[in-house]
């Protein structure tokens, strides 16, 4: 998505050889001309399957899930890392450890809002290892829904995640796949060919 790789150009950050920085329109402060694209580009991969849910994860994944939720005329859930006074009963959890946070979250669901019979698209930000991406395939499993496919935004092509996931069978949609952070450049990998970006600073 060419759009997407200029906002990487102008304004992502490589931090290290395996973290970017994208909070200027992404996972912090939001570029909402950007989400919508993103919205129109997921609805338009993954058209024509039927799809009644879109799942995400707070928070960084809620508004390219929501833009996508708008696109296909679906409702939109994300599950939870944090306790909720009002998210107590009937709840459908699973274990997530975020690489980028080293940290570990168990995430949740109500079991009102996906139920047997649903269609579910997950939409996340970023796929590096895996482990978010896997947390929600089994929230979906254990509301025995059908899990569609995964639409990630920004995908760590070098990271185990990716192949992981398509190894298991699930179709993953990324908008932009990274081949390497390595020396503070961002190497985009498209179509088995890598076009590199010098840093900008």
């Amino acid at each position: 998505m060419e759009l997407l790789k200029r906002k990487i150009e102008l304004e992502g950050r490589v931090i290290s050889d395996h973290v970017l920085k994208v909070d200027s329109f992404l996972n912090h402060q939001v570029d909402p001309h950007l989400m919508a694209a993103i919205g129109k580009e997921f609805a338009a991969r993954f058209q024509n399957m039927g799809i009644t849910k879109i799942l995400t994860i707070e928070s960084s994944g809620i508004a390219p899930g929501l833009m996508t939720a708008l696109e296909l005329n679906v409702p939109i859930i994300f599950a939870r890392k944090r306790n909720s006074l009002t998210l107590v009963n009937d709840l459908i959890t699973s274990t997530v450890h975020s690489f980028t946070k080293k940290e570990t979250n168990e995430i949740s669901i109500s079991n009102q809002y996906i139920v047997p019979g649903d269609k579910v698209l997950i939409i996340d930000d970023f796929l590096a290892n895996g482990q978010a991406a896997l947390g929600l395939v089994d929230l979906v499993q254990k509301a025995g829904a059908e899990m569609v496919g995964i639409g990630i935004v920004i995908e760590k092509s070098f990271q185990e995640g990716s192949n992981l996931l398509r190894k298991e069978g699930f179709r993953v949609e990324s908008l932009v796949r990274i081949k390497s952070l390595e020396n503070g450049r961002v190497t985009f990998l498209q179509e088995g060919v890598s076009t590199r970006y010098e840093q900008i600073i």
